[in-house]
């Protein structure tokens, strides 16, 4: 079967409208720019702030704040690429189970590069999920926790000095930690289940399909590289393939001015009928139409521009 013929006006109308760039939430729906756009990186909390307000009108970052600390409606924790992001929080269980069969050799060779044997890193990974509950704690406590209960002080100095928060983020994907509400100027952590109060299962490989769906629906079309590049960095794209064949029924093959990518059946119509939007979107830093689009943004952005 042929592609089908896309123009890229057409794709970025739809990708703005996906975005809620476009035509903007209302403010008290500014979780759903977070559920729909597949989390929103917050690595610098302001610039997060300001990617929500650019997607629902009259936003203020004391209502991302309440979000969080009272309302617990959003997380934020380690995610895509490892870096960190706000995931809307009745969807944390779905990016848990996504990840769940993530291969632990790399954690393994990272702690073993300082010190710590891949008996004390298990130990660390079945010590975390007692040591943090809906009370939160400072990393300097929670480091002094897990060099007592796994018996080894360098883990615990580990924890609390590697920049990044390196060592916290296999916690992070496992659904262990996130993020609880700053005291002064130290980051506190907590249980995410307990934190959040609800928590379902959800099957890894289905999981995994759908987080491909959500992200074709507001990044798409896409191609695969496209789609790990978002999600692992690049990691992992002999089984990124075989996701996407397992779901290929739903899928079309697109042209999109001799670009060759894939797009949701139940998109299609919509991305068909797009008109050009004159228009322009300021977005700050970070921002993750940018950073779900892959590298080269020619298309987006010519490079005489860039």
């Amino acid at each position: 079967m042929a592609s089908i013929s896309l123009s890229w006006n057409q794709v970025h109308a739809w990708r703005l409208s996906q975005h809620y760039l476009s035509v903007r939430l209302r403010r008290q729906e500014f979780i759903r720019a977070v559920a729909d756009s597949g989390g929103i990186q917050a690595q610098v909390a302001s610039a997060a702030e300001l990617a929500l307000w650019a997607r629902a009108n009259d936003l203020t970052p004391q209502d991302v704040q309440s979000a969080l600390w009272q309302e617990r409606t959003l997380i934020k924790t380690w995610a895509m690429r490892g870096t960190l992001h706000l995931i809307a929080a009745s969807e944390l269980p779905l990016y848990v189970a996504a990840r769940s069969q993530h291969d632990p050799i790399s954690w393994i060779k990272y702690f073993t590069y300082y010190g710590v044997t891949q008996v004390q890193y298990e130990a660390f990974i079945a010590a975390a999920p007692q040591i943090l509950s809906n009370e939160p704690i400072t990393r300097e406590q929670f480091a002094d926790a897990v060099a007592e209960h796994v018996g080894s002080a360098e883990l615990g100095q580990l924890v609390l000095t590697k920049g990044w928060g390196t060592p916290l983020k296999p916690l992070a994907w496992r659904g262990d930690l996130c993020f609880g509400p700053n005291q002064g100027r130290n980051v506190t952590f907590v249980n995410p289940s307990q934190w959040v109060g609800t928590w379902q299962s959800i099957d890894p490989q289905l999981a995994r399909q759908e987080i491909v769906r959500r992200y074709l629906r507001v990044y798409g079309p896409a191609t695969v590289e496209d789609f790990v590049r978002w999600w692992d960095g690049g990691s992992g794209i002999m089984a990124t393939r075989k996701l996407f064949l397992s779901i290929k029924d739903e899928l079309v093959d697109v042209d999109v001015e001799g670009w060759q990518a894939v797009a949701l059946r139940t998109s299609l119509e919509q991305l068909q009928e797009r008109e050009t939007i004159q228009s322009v979107h300021l977005l700050p830093l970070f921002d993750v139409y940018t950073l779900g689009l892959g590298r080269d943004l020619e298309s987006l952005l010519p490079k005489a521009y860039k």
